[in-house]
């Protein structure tokens, strides 16, 4: 019998992960549920902004009317194919700059704002990626997040720790104990505003915080 170990270490995973999870997070990403906490996240977002995990653009929908122009930051070929139609229609001029957060080919207080959504989960370096975000957003910019991550119910915490590991197997690195209101302090940036609490679903994967962040004064 094939356990997940042997598909962790199956030399076909890297085309799993390139056809399959992309087409799974499109899916998964655009349930109805979710998009009462993608339009909080997207709120208030103004001029240019930096989306690390652009994904499919699943939230091209909802940049408000100010924003001007959207630098994509998304490491999928496949998830920017998907995204075609979104970025087409949209008013909002998206370009697609590079592939990993953690190395962004923007220029120093270049953006009004970043925007990352059940982004942090599973990029390799959370910290690598905030400091980069922190160092494009100009001082007064603000960073507007999405995620999912650690509760703080022991009892669901204890399943997301039994269950990570297979997690990350199956969703491409994608965590499940990631704590994102830490994350986003120890990179020195302060919560404006932020909201917390399960979405329906299973619980494990359905503790979201959505908020805003900038830079400490």
């Amino acid at each position: 019998m094939t356990s997940w170990r042997d598909f962790a270490s199956a030399p076909d995973v890297g085309l799993y992960n390139a056809e399959v999870v992309p087409r799974l997070l499109n899916w998964a990403g655009a349930a109805r549920v979710l998009q009462p906490w993608r339009a909080k996240a997207a709120e208030l977002l103004t001029g240019t902004v930096v989306e690390v995990g652009f994904g499919s653009g699943l939230n091209v929908p909802l940049y408000p009317d100010d924003v001007t122009t959207v630098y994509a930051v998304e490491p999928s070929s496949l998830a920017w194919r998907l995204a075609g139609e979104r970025v087409r229609r949209s008013p909002v001029q998206i370009t697609r700059v590079a592939l990993r957060g953690e190395s962004l080919t923007l220029d120093d207080n270049s953006c009004d704002a970043a925007l990352v959504t059940f982004t942090l989960c599973t990029v390799a370096d959370p910290e690598a990626v905030l400091a980069e975000i922190a160092r494009v957003v100009r001082p007064e910019g603000t960073l507007h997040f999405l995620e999912h991550g650690l509760a703080p119910s022991a009892a669901v915490a204890a399943w997301q720790r039994r269950l990570d590991r297979l997690q990350q197997r199956v969703a491409d690195g994608c965590h499940l104990t990631r704590d994102t209101r830490a994350l986003i302090a120890a990179a020195g940036l302060e919560t404006v505003w932020s909201e917390a609490g399960f979405a329906r679903g299973p619980a494990p994967w359905t503790y979201l915080t959505v908020g805003v962040a900038r830079a400490r004064s």
